[in-house]
């Protein structure tokens, strides 16, 4: 392994750089939603209130997938070795998470998002910056071995409670946030297909990063998984 490959300061340097990206993009835009600019209505329509902005804007899959990169680049920033059980689950989830929300922009929303101006700048942290920092990071700095079965499937907990949350809040406010989940132009038939299909990538995505863990890990020399220490 390149010797800057694990340097902590080159690492941590990374994960700091990752981290603030995605936070400026979060407060920027957050902003723009509290002042009304860019609030993602249909020409026409009447601007919901402040609050239901705001609890829109943290309703996107996309901004908690950039909080999870946010809060696991934080962690490694102050360790880049850092392990445990909980941060093991904040880590995949957080990569599965960033990595599908990158793929599902660019393969599904990218032609319907029209953007311009500071919006279309947060746009760029919260799709391309983030996912790329965040994966690139792993395979630079890891730390690796920290993932196996349980960890993976212990990481769907986030999308589940996520859809079963939007599904629920979609009912009541009329409001969903993306159109492959709009369950009043859809129905539930086609939407559960859809969400499947997304669990099917999700899957596919951590069982890449599954075996990209294990196989890092092995070059880099370090411990199985089950016998690393846990910290808590």
């Amino acid at each position: 392994m390149r010797a800057w490959r694990s340097d902590p300061a080159a690492a941590r340097w990374w994960h700091v750089v990752t981290a603030l990206i995605p936070l400026a993009a979060v407060v920027v835009q957050l902003v723009l939603v509290i002042d009304g600019t860019n609030v993602l209505v249909h020409d026409g329509d009447e601007p919901p209130s402040t609050s239901l902005r705001v609890a829109n804007f943290f309703s996107y899959f996309t901004v908690q997938s950039n909080l999870l990169v946010i809060a696991g680049a934080a962690v490694l920033a102050l360790d880049p070795r850092h392990d445990g059980a909980f941060f093991r689950v904040l880590r995949i989830t957080g990569l599965i998470a960033i990595g599908v929300t990158g793929v599902v922009y660019v393969t599904l929303l990218r032609p319907i998002v029209d953007l311009e101006g500071i919006a279309m700048l947060t746009n760029i942290g919260f799709h391309y910056l983030s996912p790329l920092l965040a994966v690139i990071g792993w395979a630079l700095f890891g730390p690796w071995p920290r993932f196996d079965r349980r960890v993976l499937l212990l990481s769907l907990t986030l999308p589940v409670v996520w859809l079963v949350y939007t599904l629920v809040r979609g009912e009541v406010v009329d409001w969903y946030p993306y159109p492959f989940i709009d369950v009043g132009e859809l129905g539930y038939g086609r939407t559960f297909l859809n969400a499947a299909g997304i669990t099917v990538l999700l899957l596919g995505v951590g069982w890449l990063f599954l075996t990209g863990d294990r196989r890092l890990g092995d070059r880099a020399g370090t411990q199985p998984v089950d016998e690393l220490p846990e910290r808590r």
